[in-house]
């Protein structure tokens, strides 16, 4: 394979992974090998194993780094402090996309960014949806209700009314207050109840509800 005919195949893919190269009758380690010399040479870079995006002179799509993250881990959804930056929740922006999955959590460090992934049960994975990035682009998003149980879910002491009111949490009347409190009901988790007495507090104290 050319390098064009590369570009030809995947040149409006924000990403792509190897195994988009190995239909029909092509020779796998050869496809393989000659991936790992354009890396090598800058045309392409490297994600992770079989995970590539064209390097900036050739490619037509900035990857979104939402998408990556979903990419990257198959199964997973942004979360956590990246979603709730995404939904102006929390007055910065982070400089690690995190994600939740069942899989293992990791920490990956790429040429596009750095990615963080946070293990849950199985059961806990829901709450999230297909977001439209731009470019025709998409990503599992959490919502934010969800993105915020998330965190509480995986932080110690993240229940408790000095870790919340230490997120600097803002924009708090977008909530969905009966959708927030259904998902720590759901969840048979004390904390994750305790956490939305707190938040309750919290809304008050910002004004975001005259009544709750």
């Amino acid at each position: 394979m050319k390098f064009d005919d590369l570009i030809f195949f995947v040149g409006d893919e924000p990403l792509f992974e190897t195994g988009l190269l190995l239909a029909g009758q092509v020779n796998p380690a050869e496809v393989r090998k000659q991936l790992s010399l354009w890396a090598a040479a800058g045309k392409l870079v490297q994600l992770r194993r079989g995970a590539y995006a064209l390097a900036a002179p050739y490619r037509k799509v900035e990857p979104h780094p939402f998408l990556i993250a979903n990419r990257l881990q198959p199964g997973s959804y942004v979360s956590l402090q990246a979603a709730l930056a995404y939904y102006g929740m929390i007055p910065e922006g982070t400089p690690v996309t995190t994600s939740v999955s069942s899989g293992r959590p990791e920490r990956l460090h790429t040429p596009l960014g750095d990615y963080l992934y946070r293990h849950v049960h199985t059961a806990w994975l829901h709450g999230y949806r297909r977001v439209e990035l731009g470019g025709g682009q998409q990503a599992f998003v959490a919502a934010s209700e969800k993105a915020l149980l998330d965190l509480v879910y995986l932080e110690p002491e993240g229940d408790t009314l000095p870790y919340l009111r230490g997120l600097r949490l803002q924009n708090l009347e977008q909530l969905d207050w009966d959708q927030l409190q259904r998902l720590a009901q759901s969840s048979g988790k004390p904390k994750l109840l305790r956490a939305v007495d707190n938040l309750q507090i919290l809304m008050a104290e910002a004004g975001a509800y005259e009544t709750l």
